[in-house]
């Protein structure tokens, strides 16, 4: 599979835990970039049991459906959107809620970057949650709007 996928080792995957003492509200979540490419969309199909056409017939999707190439699947972008917050929350942070809306489409080889920023913060029962305000992006379009909630440990806490 030759999808290709960067990320800041200082701020991504492996940056060890993060903690709601932390971060503050504006702070951002690292960007995971991102170029789909037509194998991770084929093995997302099966994996999804997907067999809509428009992901992987390109005669279909440009003479039936209008759009220039297949379609990178919405619930793929979600689940890398999904993907840039639980890398940056570590493995002691929870994705509480998440919600995110497919508005556009993205075609395999563009660059998709996943991220997004801090709206809130607070402490509950123990843990800190966290608000967040989410987006993927091809370039400055938004591409799928979200948010979610994530509860990160308290320093001290064992985590």
């Amino acid at each position: 599979m030759s999808t290709s996928v960067s990320d800041s080792p200082s701020t991504g995957a492996g940056a060890g835990q993060l903690h709601v003492e932390d971060v503050a509200v504006g702070d951002e979540v690292p960007a995971l970039e991102v170029v789909v490419d037509e194998t991770q969309m084929f093995f997302f199909s099966a994996a999804t049991y997907n067999g809509h056409r428009i992901h992987y017939d390109k005669d279909w999707a440009r003479e039936r459906e209008g759009y220039d190439d297949v379609l990178v699947q919405g619930p793929l972008q979600s689940a890398l959107l999904a993907r840039a917050v639980t890398d940056w929350i570590g493995g002691a942070g929870r994705l509480v809620r998440f919600a995110a809306q497919n508005r556009a489409v993205a075609f395999p080889g563009q660059t998709l970057t996943f991220g997004g920023r801090v709206t809130a913060t607070r402490v509950e029962d123990g843990r800190g949650l966290v608000e967040l305000e989410l987006a993927g992006r091809r370039g400055e379009d938004v591409l799928m709007p979200g948010s979610a909630t994530v509860s990160l440990p308290l320093r001290g806490s064992g985590a």
